[in-house]
């Protein structure tokens, strides 16, 4: 897998919308202020592609355009850095018009998750590293001031990158009903917090490692259809999973787990992380759905990570994907094997 260079100060950076066109909306268009003075901090300049401030529905109607905007800055030699503005549920629509050598050529950041698991795919059947987390609207231009803990994560894998990173878990979260509702009325507001209770294993024991690969669950229904999902070879690989705001039923779970089992996944990887549901009551439900599914496919010992700070539910980390982590189930430590960007 090729690893991009870390963003330094005088670099430029690149918005693209490639699922909902939400920052372009009126009411919305304060979220892009709030990132590009972010990015000012650091000293990086912040510039949106073409297509990515049309809202709504012309992003909505012309998927290659969004694309193309893709396509464009990976190959404009002065955007050092790609970041997702939004998720939505189409980006999927976009393979077609996809030019992986194009990616291949000019490695550099890619940033978003949700429905960007599919953006985060493609990247990967590229052979570049991608990084699952940190989009413009929820968290670089989060209202008051970034997630203290997403802050460090994004300053320790896209700016200065460690030789190892241990990935702790946040002492807070807050879920979907917790959450600041967007628009301007509401700038001075942050989201209700709870106490964290930490990482949970579920089962397995001892260390696994594994390159990380994966997403929105959700996601992988659409993708399983395409050539980015039987492009990946899962032998050793650390399987990534966590779900969305559409409050995905337990039985919904079950099934697609049952689909990989199936399929023999489970006996190719090393183990599982699990972001917290975005909803509270899914928290005790969907652990007994993995451990249902592994229990079914014959697999007591595979370790899992339960309650990782990755996905939808606050705060977020950033977690590069085709990098090796550790799993140490005695001491629930995740770690990042190696330096996030070069």
């Amino acid at each position: 897998m090729i690893k991009p260079k870390r963003l330094t100060r005088g670099d430029k950076a690149a918005v693209v919308s490639l699922s909902s066109g939400s920052l372009g909306e009126e009411k919305l268009i304060h979220k892009f202020d709030i990132a590009k003075k972010r990015f000012a901090e650091y000293g990086i300049e912040l510039a949106a592609m073409p297509h990515a401030l049309k809202g709504r529905r012309y992003v909505y109607e012309h998927p290659e355009e969004r694309a193309a905007d893709l396509m464009q800055a990976f190959s404009d030699p002065e955007i050092k850095a790609i970041f997702c503005a939004i998720g939505g549920d189409d980006t999927v629509r976009l393979l077609p018009y996809i030019d992986f050598d194009v990616i291949k050529n000019n490695p550099k950041i890619f940033t978003g998750y949700s429905d960007t698991t599919a953006n985060h795919f493609m990247m990967h059947k590229a052979g570049l590293v991608s990084y699952y987390g940190g989009n413009i609207m929820c968290d670089i231009a989060e209202y008051v001031e970034m997630n203290p803990y997403f802050k460090a994560s994004f300053e320790n894998t896209l700016l200065n990158p460690k030789p190892t990173l241990d990935i702790p878990s946040s002492d807070f979260y807050a879920c979907e009903c917790d959450r600041v509702h967007w628009g301007i009325e509401n700038m001075n507001k942050k989201p209700t917090l709870h106490k964290n209770t930490g990482y949970e294993i579920l089962q397995g024991s001892g260390k696994v490692k594994g390159e990380l690969l994966g997403g929105c669950v959700e996601l992988f229904m659409m993708i399983s259809f395409t050539e980015l999902w039987r492009a990946v070879n899962w032998r050793g690989k650390l399987l990534l999973l966590e779900t969305s705001e559409d409050d995905l039923p337990p039985e919904y779970l079950l099934w697609m787990l049952r689909g990989m089992a199936a399929d023999g996944m489970f006996d190719k990887i090393n183990g599982i992380v699990m972001g917290r549901p975005d909803f509270e009551d899914k928290y005790e439900p969907y652990k007994e759905i993995l451990r249902t599914a592994l229990r079914e496919a014959d697999r007591p010992d595979l370790p899992v990570l339960y309650n990782v700070n990755v996905g939808h539910a606050y705060p977020i980390g950033i977690l590069p994907l085709g990098l090796k982590y550790e799993i140490d189930c005695e001491n629930k430590r995740f770690t990042l094997l190696e330096q996030a960007t070069e």
